[in-house]
């Protein structure tokens, strides 16, 4: 059992032996527990502390208070508000000193009667409470930023981890992706992020204050990389195996397969794998088996062994809970609660083993014993989800069957009996512990309160009322009257659970939108022939219309389109002129740009370009037409002030020449190693105006304040970069067919480009950095489309 672990040594015949020691350790703590219960000791000793406690948290308002200018408590949906009103009414420090002290104790499994522990947490309430006051000054409405992709990565630029952000970002994403619709999406994503959070806590925790800069910045680098490979597990072991995605032949094959790895140190290959599910498994398989590889090559010698140890006893007791049946009606007592113990207690052990952490045995002590006091609040909150889905828990067990089996355990009462038992027996009767553990267990049970509804709580609180009467009288005066409960990471929680929730509808909002448009703007784009015109023009119009039937985005129509029709309330056929005028004028470009002369490019939106199907002379004398016709379409805009339109035609022929010069200027640097400000330049002529028309010509046409067309300027800028970028970056890595054109031509033609420039790496850095920019310029305009957060998203992820 102490012996090294080498990559040809198997764990095999050790997991009994680590299990059966586990549950051990698990069946002396579960029997103090019980006798607690029994004999309800835990009833004197929690009375006196809730009484004690109670100074603090119950106060009866004076008539006066009727008068008093305080606000009253904002909901805490209204985050900015809620924020505000705690700072108001001089009580931020205390939510936040008992947040972060919960946090410390649940995520650390620190002590909090340690004065190095009381001053990293005073410490870091200081950085948090300024932070807050300063967001909260400054960006009313807005989500915060540490739960945007822009907040994220401007974090990780001040601790130089931007290469492990933007691989974590890209992760997400994929994950994202592939989790299947019958699985609940914003909890399996809050989950994982969680675990990534808890880890890189723990990297901070462990480094101390005197490490360098370049050694912080690599542990946290490491830190994202393991947490984010550990927190893999949640969506893709446990949710997965919990849900019905899976069939009982499949569970069974891949939790084989699970245990396999964690007992041989080594993920076993798939093998064949038919039905529904087969590619989402090759996935999930390809992505634990690189995350497993990951954590492995990064424990320490001494370190393996604990790693796999937990591991298993983790896995191996989420499995027994997971295979119960709620119809079986003979499980003791000890069958319920033991799996309890271990899977939430190993689930914290794991993460010290995960990045190497020194062996600290108080910590091993205080988490043990501290793990099954969350996992019964987290049933508690969750007992209704679990009977409609027939899952066994201490709760869901008792209520079916508390009438027919009086020897079963209320895990009501095992909660308060954990509580006291924490507070005297684990951390010494120490006073800040108790404040904290009893705030924390009076808000769970006010927030299922307010969840459930006081019906629904009132018949669960008689199902499962504490023995003594006076003891639950005193418990439910408290969830009625109590107040200074609230958490932090709760009030996080809830954010991250509405931001995902907001974020996937807006996304859907936005799919839903483009595709909307773009077929409407599709069938808008055809340049029609009219009677009697000359042979010559009619075949010109042809020519025309065989660069506008490619398989183009769209994206300037629609960009405009969504400020004309939705943000500025234009009506949708008085601005039809202005869609086709920026697809016009952007296929007339592309001509341009395929041409010999020029890129030299032999296909375009999957289909030859325009010269190889005729000739350059044609292909020129029809991006010239189009160019024409984009200013006619514009001169026939009649519903709007003539001033407005004319401000307009000549906006929109001032960009036209830019773009001109854009193209010349790229021609001309064409063999030349350029520098990023060059660079940029000649992407914003290129690409970033074109942008920036499509946003700022239907503000004209509108109306808009100058500072609102500034920002929309700005936004456009750093959006065109971002756009470039991610061009380059595809004409790399791209896969032709999805592109819709051929790949390396920028190799070809000796250009210089942000790859080239900056390499692959810096200039995924430098995209991110105008992604974060353009994300900024948003919050300097009045107007709150969340289509321009999502279309840049949608242009840092898109794959042609």
């Amino acid at each position: 059992m102490n012996g090294k672990f080498t990559e040809n040594e198997a764990f095999t015949e050790h997991a009994d032996s680590w299990y059966r020691l586990a549950e051990q350790k698990a069946a002396q703590y579960f029997a103090s527990l019980y006798e607690q219960v029994m004999e309800k000791t835990y009833v004197p000793t929690l009375t006196k502390d809730i009484q004690l406690w109670q100074s603090n948290h119950i106060h009866h308002k004076s008539w006066l208070s009727f008068f008093s200018r305080v606000k009253r408590k904002p909901d805490t949906q209204d985050y900015y508000r809620y924020l505000d009103w705690l700072n108001v009414t001089g009580q931020l420090d205390d939510y936040l000193d008992r947040s972060v002290s919960y946090i410390f104790m649940r995520d650390l499994g620190k002590a909090l009667d340690s004065p190095v522990t009381q001053k990293r947490i005073r410490r870091l309430v200081t950085d948090i409470k300024n932070y807050l006051i300063q967001s909260t000054a400054t960006k009313r409405g807005d989500q915060p930023d540490y739960l945007s992709l822009a907040g994220f990565y401007r974090w990780a630029q001040k601790e130089g981890v931007e290469n492990a952000a933007i691989w974590l970002i890209e992760k997400l994403k994929a994950v994202s992706s592939h989790i299947p619709d019958d699985m609940n999406a914003e909890h399996a994503q809050r989950k994982l992020i969680k675990i990534i959070g808890g880890v890189i806590l723990h990297a901070i925790e462990e480094m101390g204050d005197e490490i360098l800069p370049v050694e912080r910045t690599r542990r946290l680098d490491e830190a994202i990389r393991l947490g984010y490979s550990y927190g893999l597990t949640y969506p893709f072991i446990d949710d997965l195996l919990d849900s019905e995605i899976l069939n009982d032949q499949e569970k069974e094959k891949y939790s084989r397969m699970i245990r396999t790895a964690l007992l041989t140190g080594s993920v076993p290959e798939l093998g064949e794998w038919n039905g529904d599910n087969r590619d989402l498994i090759h996935y999930i398989h390809s992505e634990l088996r690189e995350a497993f590889e990951y954590m492995k090559c990064q424990q320490r010698s001494d370190t393996q062994q604990p790693f796999f140890e937990q591991s298993y006893v983790f896995f191996h007791s989420q499995h027994l809970d997971r295979i119960k049946d709620l119809s079986n009606a003979n499980y003791t007592n000890e069958e319920l609660y033991l799996p309890v113990i271990l899977k939430s207690s190993s689930a914290r052990l794991i993460v010290r083993s995960v990045i190497s952490a020194p062996v600290d045995e108080g910590f091993d002590h205080r988490v043990f014993y501290y793990g099954i006091y969350n996992q019964l609040a987290d049933d508690f909150a969750d007992i209704f989800d679990d009977m409609r889905d027939g899952a066994v828990t201490p709760y869901t067990y008792y209520l079916k069957y508390r009438d027919q089996r009086s020897d079963l355990i209320n895990p009501f009462e095992l909660y308060w009996a954990v509580i006291s038992h924490l507070i005297h027996h684990v951390y010494h009767s120490d006073a800040k512990t108790l404040e904290v553990i009893l705030d924390r267990a009076i808000n769970g049970l006010k927030r299922c309160k307010q969840r459930i509804g006081i019906e629904k709580y009132n018949e669960l609180m008689e199902v499962f009322a504490p023995g003594d009467p006076e003891f639950n009288r005193l418990i439910q005066l408290m969830v009625r009257e109590a107040d200074n409960v609230d958490f932090f990471d709760k009030l996080l929680r809830d954010q991250m659970v509405t931001a995902l929730k907001n974020k996937r509808k807006e996304k859907e909002y936005f799919i839903e939108t483009v595709n909307t448009v773009r077929e409407q703007i599709n069938n808008q784009l055809q340049i029609a022939k009219h009677d009697g015109i000359p042979p010559m023009k009619d075949s010109l119009i042809d020519v025309a219309n065989y660069s506008l039937e490619g398989d183009g985005k769209r994206l300037r129509p629609i960009m405009a389109w969504v400020m004309g029709v939705n943000e500025y309330g234009l009506p949708f056929p008085e601005i039809v002129p202005l869609l086709r005028s920026l697809e016009y004028m952007h296929t007339a470009s592309l001509i341009f740009d395929d041409l010999p002369s020029q890129d030299n490019s032999s296909t375009r939106r999957g289909r030859p370009t325009l010269h190889m199907v005729h000739n350059s002379s044609t292909a020129e004398l029809t991006g010239l037409f189009m160019f024409m016709k984009s200013v006619e379409e514009q001169s026939s805009l009649n519903g709007f002030d003539a001033k407005a339109v004319l401000a307009m035609m000549q906006y929109s022929s001032q960009k036209a020449g830019e773009m001109c010069m854009g193209q010349a200027m790229d021609l001309q640097s064409k063999g030349q190693e350029l520098t990023l400000e060059q660079l940029k330049r000649i992407c914003y002529y290129k690409t970033g105006i074109a942008f920036e028309a499509s946003l700022v010509m239907p503000a004209i046409l509108a109306q808009a304040e100058a500072t609102e067309i500034a920002a929309l300027k700005k936004y456009a800028y750093h959006a065109g970069i971002v756009f470039q970028i991610k061009d380059d970056l595809l004409d790399v890595e791209g896969d032709r067919l999805l592109l819709g054109k051929p790949t390396l031509q920028d190799v070809e033609n000796n250009s210089s480009t942000f790859v080239t420039v900056l390499g692959q790496k810096d200039a995924r850095k430098e995209m991110w950095e105008h992604y974060c920019c353009a994300m900024e310029a948003l919050k300097e305009m009045s107007l709150k489309t969340p289509f321009l957060k999502h279309l840049l998203d949608y242009i840092v992820n898109r794959d042609r």
